[in-house]
């Protein structure tokens, strides 16, 4: 059984004045190897259309190997993912300061040779559409270090959009930002709300870094899961369920 423990009055303080909240050790060293053995369980699945999302990209370190970018949609299809997203939503919840929901979830992989993320705020997804505020969580599954592509978060001043929707944060726009990395260990654990801004570096190592993410809204906003993933399978499937021939872009 997974287990997550209530945030203190002074850790949800911190968390409302800058928009993220770094939690170390809140998994035990054995609920961290269970979440690993998911992750691994999770990825060497057959891939079906229907099922888990799996994304896939071509290794920056050699152009002839696909690498799994990112699984998502895991939920519904894995016991032990579904428990990891509903262990955390009692503290989602104090952070939100009511009931929260699940929206999203995902690992991103960036095995050795993955690419990283370049500085944006998750609301320039499209997030809007469904509420006006979200908060992620990040679970470590494998050691994130700053050469293979830890989180690296910038403090936002107030909860509100910053860049244009779809498209990644500009030097313009990040020129202001203190963007400090996070390295982190398997189990710690980190809160960040969807207008704090974030990026990640490329792996050029031998190592991997597994990140689990799942995202919460408010309950009183509703609940938007399978509208979100329904939106989602029109615009960007998972591989296994794209059209032979047509080009699909991942914009933020």
């Amino acid at each position: 059984m997974i287990n997550q423990t209530n945030l203190t009055t002074e850790q949800v303080a911190e968390f409302q004045d800058q928009g993220f909240l770094p939690l170390m050790g809140a998994f035990s060293s054995g609920e961290a190897e269970s979440i690993r053995g998911w992750a691994t369980e999770i990825a060497e699945r057959p891939e079906e259309a229907g099922k888990h999302w799996v994304y896939h990209e071509t290794s920056l370190l050699d152009g002839s190997k696909e690498l799994i970018n990112r699984i998502e949609n895991m939920t519904s299809y894995h016991e032990g993912f579904a428990e990891l997203a509903a262990c955390l939503l009692p503290s989602v919840g104090q952070l939100l300061g009511e009931k929260a929901v699940l929206f999203k979830d995902k690992i991103n992989f960036k095995m050795s040779g993955g690419d990283g993320f370049e500085p944006h705020q998750d609301s320039q997804a499209g997030w809007e559409d469904y509420a006006n505020y979200f908060i992620n969580v990040m679970v470590c599954i494998d050691e994130a270090t700053l050469e293979n592509g830890c989180l690296e978060v910038a403090p936002r001043v107030n909860p509100e959009l910053v860049g244009r929707e779809w498209k990644p944060l500009t030097e313009a726009e990040t020129a202001k930002m203190n963007f400090t990395a996070y390295p982190v260990q398997p189990g710690d654990v980190f809160f960040f709300d969807s207008y704090a801004p974030h990026r990640s570096a490329k792996n050029l190592t031998d190592t991997t870094r597994r990140l689990y993410f799942s995202t919460y809204n408010r309950l009183s906003d509703g609940d938007h899961l399978a509208a979100y993933y329904a939106n989602k399978r029109k615009s960007f499937p998972p591989d296994i369920e794209r059209e032979a021939g047509k080009e699909y872009v991942y914009r933020v």
